[in-house]
């Protein structure tokens, strides 16, 4: 059944009785301020009249982007919004035409307000790829396609609200396209049945998510829509005479049993009509619960005193009563089924719940795609864990309204496990969260991964390694040639990040021959142990091939060059041969660290800090974990306190030139000062971008000493920073190395660059 759209109050001269929409919107909403909704109305009627002309999504001229917003103001309304959500959806299709620059709304409404209406926007980016061309051979079938794009939907969703301000917007274009052309009506349909009508089902947003759908079924296939009303019609009268009086004969007894109930009936809709027909098979005088009748009640008790009456009323039907109550669905799920025959000896299906429950079914609280089912299940627990998470906020919200621990909550996310990717021709592609192009080249198609070259992403030339981001389009520069690059599987370099990506590249490889291989892993070794200062002469290399599980150093060598081993499995085994050989030689010297320092801090290192000795405060006794300052005291060391002890704080006061920051380093964790040299063309920002390296890895530099050549316009950079590890070591140096400008990064050992 579709539902019918509340007109907007209109005066004489044809515009909206602004006053007496706001005074009905007061009624639906706990809304008190209603000043700035109205100074949002007036900013939008302004720029709907003195915008520019723009075909909206609909050509119905009396719809522009000023009543469009007033009509979404509703729905939302109905669902209990607030304030920020119902001032961003009077503005949101303003500043999608183009009538009102978003600066504006930030400036005028708050960055709430504007942050809502560009998760709007993002969405609608959806809207405007083109149509995909489904190939089940290489990316999925069309239904694959479409739980991606809404998989892709919910993932790009930050706030609950940008969802509902979304659908509601979605609402009115299919309400409106009527008076569209066919081709129009078709394409809004299609994108409103595909992923709105899911999203709000998901959402649990039932008398939405009905009219979507019967809407979107009226366009998408015009002719079983009308079949189907007609036979609906062709009852319509004495259908609802039925409905009435059995509504009539169920209040009169509920109220003799001093129960205050509400009672009222529905006819299903067509589009559901419809689809139980195809899927049982059955004709339309065999659907048995188009009439139905649900009695809302107070209390729990209520629903079972309510249904001995309807069972003492009418026959109940065997084997169709089922106890949500006593027995909830996993999702949470409450209420009682039941279907008996009713007057006539008609069947009739009858709901009884609390209104609680009630609340909880109609907001979107219970998982009712889990047990009433679409045609595809999502297998990412990050994505349905987001559903939950935006069901939950529906209901959250009645309890706490605009509280900021609401807003906090909003905030909040779920961790997302899957991208969605566009190709350029529109398909969706998910991919696991921190692949790269070339993990995206060999999904689509190995071949197109082993001519990779070069990728776009949103149109732009991007390197290989840039993590690519949920509704990026990307596009694959390829050369004739089929020739992986054997750097894509350093793993330091961050070429892929995914297995399926890898074991292409290494079976390529492998397939080459064995001494091309071993010649190559014995070039990629020789190299990485000059850069590392690490002398290969002094190595037993077949110590290192046996304890990677190789027999002999050629078979190391050329299952390096295939990719079947890394090159991170040679150097950690060449470390643990130098520390156990000799550990003094190859790497430097541990900073010193006083016994003193150990004891007190209970061999805990505390990063910051050098060799000076460290004690932790007797007032506050941090422990590992808590924010932590430093204070140096007089001939004890660095006294090491809780951010949040009164005695820090007051020593703030006092002399806060003595406060250092300090940090928890790992337990049992031993570094070692090490010099990188580092050879590069002279330019502006360049030992800032080393820098920025070396912070993001969060290592503590020790000493700097940077040579700019002007004549050569060549700088030269020598670092002293704490490495842990010479697996560390090499991959700080492959991303220093990828700086722009940087022509050789490698360790420097006794003042002599190797």
């Amino acid at each position: 059944m579709v539902k019918v759209r509340q007109e907007q109050p209109i005066l004489q001269d044809g515009s909206v009785d602004l006053d007496l929409w706001l005074d009905h919107l007061q009624d639906l909403t706990d809304i008190e301020d209603i000043d700035e909704i109205r100074r949002a109305c007036e900013t939008a009627k302004n720029a709907q009249e003195r915008g520019a002309s723009y075909e909206d999504v609909w050509a119905e001229n009396t719809h522009n982007s000023f009543r469009t917003g007033l009509e979404m103001a509703q729905i939302l309304a109905d669902l209990h919004q607030d304030r920020e959500t119902i001032i961003a959806a009077i503005l949101y299709r303003a500043v999608r035409e183009r009538k009102l620059p978003i600066d504006r709304v930030k400036k005028q409404f708050g960055k709430p307000v504007s942050k809502l209406i560009k998760g709007v926007l993002q969405m609608a980016a959806i809207g405007s790829r083109k149509n995909p061309r489904f190939d089940d051979n290489v990316l999925g079938s069309e239904t694959t396609q479409m739980d991606n794009i809404r998989k892709m939907l919910v993932a790009m969703i930050d706030d609950v609200r940008v969802a509902l301000i979304k659908i509601a917007e979605r609402t009115c274009a299919i309400r409106g396209v009527k008076d569209g052309t066919r081709r129009k009506r078709y394409l809004v349909a299609r994108e409103v049945f595909d992923i709105y009508a899911p999203l709000a089902h998901r959402l649990g947003i039932g008398h939405i998510k009905w009219e979507l759908e019967d809407l979107s079924f009226r366009y998408l296939k015009p002719n079983d829509y009308k079949h189907i009303a007609k036979l609906l019609d062709g009852k319509r009268l004495d259908r609802q005479d039925y409905i009435d009086n059995v509504v009539q004969k169920l209040e009169y007894e509920v109220e003799r049993m001093g129960i205050d109930a509400e009672v009222n009936g529905r006819a299903k809709h067509i589009y559901s009509i419809w689809r139980k027909m195809q899927r049982k098979n059955i004709d339309f005088s065999q659907v048995y619960d188009v009439r139905a009748v649900r009695i809302l009640v107070p209390q729990s008790r209520d629903c079972y005193a309510v249904l001995g009456i309807v069972h003492g009323l009418w026959r109940n039907i065997p084997h169709e009563f089922d106890d949500y109550i006593a027995s909830p669905k996993q999702n949470g799920y409450r209420s009682l089924h039941t279907a008996v025959f009713g007057p006539d000896g008609k069947v009739l299906e009858i709901q009884i719940r609390t209104f609680e429950m009630h609340e909880e079914a109609e907001l979107g609280v219970c998982a009712h795609h889990l047990y009433k089912g679409t045609d595809t299940k999502p297998n990412s627990d990050a994505y349905e864990d987001k559903i939950a998470w935006l069901r939950q906020v529906l209901e959250w919200h009645d309890d706490l309204g605009e509280s900021e621990a609401f807003g906090e909550m909003l905030r909040g996310d779920v961790a997302q496990d899957r991208l969605y990717i566009f190709t350029p021709d529109g398909h969706v592609i998910d991919m696991p969260n921190g692949a790269t192009p070339v993990d995206f080249a060999y999904r689509v198609h190995t071949e197109i991964g082993h001519r990779c070259r070069g990728a776009k992403i949103n149109g732009r030339i991007v390197p290989l390694n840039r993590r690519l981001h949920t509704g990026d389009q990307v596009e694959i520069l390829t050369s004739n040639e089929e020739r992986p690059r054997r750097d894509w599987l350093n793993s330091n370099l961050g070429f892929i990040n995914t297995a399926r990506a890898r074991a292409k590249v290494a079976h390529w490889f492998k397939l080459q021959a064995k001494e091309q291989n071993a010649d190559a892993g014995r070039q990629i070794v020789t190299k990485e142990f000059r850069r590392l200062a690490i002398d290969q002469e002094e190595l037993d290399l077949l110590r290192i091939a046996e304890d990677i599980n190789l027999k002999t150093e050629e078979d190391m060598f050329a299952a390096l060059g295939a990719g079947d081993i890394r090159l991170s499995q040679i150097i950690n085994s060449a470390q643990r041969q130098i520390l156990a050989e000799e550990a003094e030689e190859q790497l430097d010297l541990e900073l010193p660290v006083s016994k003193e320092q150990d004891q007190s801090a209970e061999g805990i290192r505390i990063r910051g800090v050098g060799s000076l000795l460290t004690t932790m405060a007797t007032c506050c006794k941090p422990i590992m974990g808590d924010p932590i300052s430093g204070y140096i005291t007089q001939g004890r060391g660095v006294s090491v306190h809780r951010e949040d002890c009164v005695n820090l704080i007051q020593l703030q006061e006092r002399e806060p030139e003595r406060i250092i920051e300090v940090d928890w380093g790992e337990e049992g964790e031993t570094t070692y000062p090490v010099d990188i040299y580092i050879e590069a063309f002279d330019r502006s920002g360049l030992l800032r971008d080393v820098m920025l390296v070396l912070a993001t890895e969060n290592l503590n530099i020790i000493a700097a000493n940077t040579l700019s050549d002007k004549n050569e316009n060549m700088a030269r950079l020598t670092l002293t920073v704490e490495i842990s590890s010479l697996d560390l070591l090499g991959k700080i140096m492959d991303k220093i190395n990828q700086v722009p400008n940087v022509m050789e990064v490698h360790r420097q050992r006794s003042g002599v660059n190797l």
